[in-house]
């Protein structure tokens, strides 16, 4: 399996995407998503100190969403009112959100491409989205490190994705995948699930300080998935790229 070639932002040199291309044909056929906006609400209203009572607190924010699928966390997002791109490698995708999306949205753009794209670019936003993606990357470092130098200074990289437990291997994989049949089979690799201490330890090698963990659950009465303190299956973790010299990290887990 092909691995990213590693490079500074700030160097001309190509890279090539972490996205594995048979990980991208799996990922595509999921027919639903599971996060909502509420973590992302929450956490962008305190770092940049909005307004939470609005319907529209983030109008002067931009977003973008890495692997944003059918768009269906980009759209409520920027009905808040992000200026929102969703970008996702498969061209499905992108089609499938267009379709729902209808009609031209100012606020909404969708583009087929990787996060190396728009680094090499020399894109930035105030936030950035990495949702269920890092576990299906050749190479997450390097993928953590492209993700964090598209956010702007005092601005926010968000990533959602799997423990390496063995709790999240019974349910995210034999669970979900066989027993439930809600994913394909051979979706996940367990081998690249990832710790929440791990993953905040790339978080701060790549410059950021990790804000916050919180941990996702689902709920088998109400038939839905809620924000939880137990990060042993999902779990979602907000960083922050500090204004000017390296901030010391505050971790506030919810566990």
């Amino acid at each position: 399996m092909a691995r990213a070639q590693r490079r500074s932002p700030n160097r001309g040199v190509a890279r090539r995407p972490s996205s594995d291309a048979r990980e991208i044909e799996k990922f595509s056929a999921l027919a639903r998503e599971w996060w909502d906006a509420d973590f992302v609400r929450r956490v962008t209203v305190q770092q940049f100190e909005k307004d939470a009572r609005t319907l529209r607190p983030f109008a002067e924010l931009s977003l973008v969403d890495i692997g944003c699928g059918g768009g269906l966390l980009s759209e409520p997002l920027a009905r808040q009112g992000f200026r929102v791109l969703g970008v996702d490698a498969a061209r499905e995708n992108i089609a499938a959100a267009e379709r729902h999306l209808g009609q031209t949205n100012e606020r909404l753009a969708y583009r087929c491409a990787h996060a190396e794209d728009l680094a090499d670019e020399r894109r930035r936003f105030d936030v950035v989205l990495a949702m269920e993606i890092v576990e299906h990357v050749t190479d997450r470092q390097n993928f953590v490190e492209t993700c964090a130098a598209l956010v702007k200074p005092g601005g926010l990289l968000f990533v959602a994705t799997i423990a390496r437990t063995m709790k999240a291997l019974a349910l995210a994989k034999f669970g979900a995948e066989y027993l439930l049949n809600w994913i394909p089979r051979g979706t996940h690799d367990w081998n690249k699930f990832v710790s929440p201490h791990e993953l905040s330890g790339e978080l701060e090698h790549a410059g950021l300080s990790v804000r916050e963990i919180q941990g996702v659950s689902f709920d088998p009465l109400g038939w839905r998935w809620q924000l939880s303190s137990d990060t042993d299956v999902n779990y979602m973790i907000a960083a922050v790229k500090p204004r000017g010299r390296r901030q010391r990290s505050r971790i506030n887990s919810r566990r």
